[in-house]
């Protein structure tokens, strides 16, 4: 939402005096982003990135405050890997790294990482809400990290995780679809709400330890970011994070 500047001044009227005119905080103005791998940074913390991966066709993000909007979206995919994944985040990607990141930290160093995620959903599109949570053996801020740990909030369409569904677990008071497999380029643990989020508090390293649990990953290896957004294979515009938070305790 755009805010405008507003001025204030009290009568005095005792004194026949105005009060020093005030401005208010600045408003933070929109960013929309069309580059491929355009990004920009949101409340001093965060990075929010249009990442346009999987497709060379336009895709563009209206950023504001709190989080973003997709507004355009051309090109679709019917199956295999999604367009793209436009996110907010807390950490490095590719180099990329939030302002003041925490990020990398190795996993025995860390107590929690609190997160909270507002979504919004339109209908007509082929997608999945999800988090994308890195880990590597060594506190790497470019390229691929070993370890992806994914948590759908939602999800449409007939798409479906990397790998295969090897069970069910309970994490923070809600029941998941799990999934593993492996894209090519690093090791997949997937989590899939049995129903549809549309915003959550937890904390992240409940998955972590579940993943911590399941794979070759220990408390030796490195948290690099946390990412949260959409992954479109069809339509999309519309689809938005209102607001998003981490940290790292």
């Amino acid at each position: 939402m755009k805010l405008r500047n507003a001025l204030s001044a009290v009568l005095l009227a005792a004194a026949g005096l105005a009060a020093p005119v005030v401005a208010a905080p600045a408003a933070h103005a929109d960013t929309l982003i069309c580059d491929q791998y355009g990004s920009t940074t949101i409340g001093g913390r965060y990075v929010v990135m249009n990442n346009r991966w999987g497709s060379s066709a336009q895709q563009c993000i209206n950023v504001t405050g709190s989080g973003f909007r997709i507004q355009t979206q051309q090109g679709s995919t019917s199956g295999g890997a999604p367009l793209s994944y436009p996110a907010v985040y807390l950490g490095c990607h590719y180099s990329n790294c939030s302002p003041g990141s925490p990020l990398p930290r190795q996993l025995s160093r860390i107590g929690s990482a609190p997160s909270s995620i507002s979504y919004n959903y339109v209908g007509n599109s082929v997608f999945d809400a999800s988090y994308d949570i890195w880990m590597d053996p060594t506190p790497k801020t470019n390229g691929v990290n070993q370890m992806e740990l994914m948590i759908w909030l939602n999800h449409t369409g007939n798409v479906q995780p990397v790998g295969g569904r090897v069970g069910t677990t309970s994490i923070g008071g809600r029941s998941w679809d799990v999934w593993q497999g492996n894209n090519g380029g690093n090791d997949v643990v997937s989590y899939v709400a049995t129903s549809a989020l549309s915003g959550w508090s937890f904390n992240v390293m409940d998955f972590v330890n579940d993943v911590d649990n399941r794979t070759r990953v220990d408390r030796s290896w490195y948290l690099t970011s946390i990412q949260a957004g959409f992954e479109p294979w069809s339509g999309g515009v519309g689809l938005a994070v209102n607001s998003f938070s981490a940290s790292i305790n």
